[in-house]
């Protein structure tokens, strides 16, 4: 919030990139529990079906500043895992590179330290147990009910289901996606573009752009799964 003129607290302006079930969470997240109010959302003019969404107007993201001035509003992009987070990373740069400040969240119901550090774009929901130490990069979610080990690097671009553990000095490189009770051991390495699949549990470092599943797990071909995240 900041304080007017007047005295008065006024909640930051917001504009989120999306309108599906990511961009929904987002705006009651933000309306319900942050210093941010959301007054509308946009979208890439040749997705854009509808002019209003949760009640605010939707409009085409090439002419975004239009509407909402960078100046006097902050941007946030929620875009789900889609292609291990390149979308949701190509649109938050590209609402940053038009001047927008770029806002985070981070839940009241998340345990959180004074030193925790983390960037921009960022997502952080309820439940979240972040211990000391913890550095976390630009655009990163994390869904609810996780643990983050302390000494812990989460880098850029990543998406963490939920309830996965992540021990301590654990290094997690740029656009990786852990999935749903998913482990990591204490002092791993996790290579960049990382899918690591519901449930398993990695005791070793991993070979960026790898597929690991199992428990312990190991290194799938991708014709055995589906990638198409």
């Amino acid at each position: 919030m900041f304080i007017d003129l007047t005295g008065v607290q006024v909640k930051k302006k917001l504009v989120i990139f999306g309108d599906s079930d990511q961009a929904e969470v987002a705006e009651y997240l933000f309306k319900h529990d942050s210093d941010y109010e959301p007054v509308g959302f946009t979208v890439d003019g040749k997705y854009l079906t509808k002019s209003s969404f949760k009640g605010l107007p939707v409009v085409a993201f090439e002419e975004v500043e239009k509407t909402f001035p960078t100046g006097d509003h902050s941007f946030f992009a929620a875009i789900g895992y889609t292609n291990m987070n390149h979308l949701r990373t190509e649109k938050y740069l590209a609402g940053k590179k038009k001047g927008y400040r770029v806002a985070s969240y981070v839940s009241s119901k998340a345990m959180t330290w004074p030193d925790l550090h983390h960037g921009e774009n960022c997502l952080i929901l309820e439940l979240n147990n972040i211990q000391p130490f913890v550095r976390i990069g630009n655009n990163v979610t994390l869904w609810s009910g996780n643990h983050i080990g302390h000494h812990s690097t989460i880098s850029d671009n990543c998406f963490l289901t939920s309830h996965v553990v992540v021990s301590g000095r654990v290094q997690i490189g740029k656009n990786c996606f852990l999935g749903v009770n998913s482990t990591v051991r204490d002092k791993v390495s996790i290579g960049h573009e990382c899918l690591v699949a519901a449930g398993s549990l990695i005791v070793k470092d991993t070979d960026p752009r790898g597929i690991y599943m199992g428990s312990p797990a190991k290194r799938q071909e991708k014709s055995s799964m589906d990638t198409t995240i």
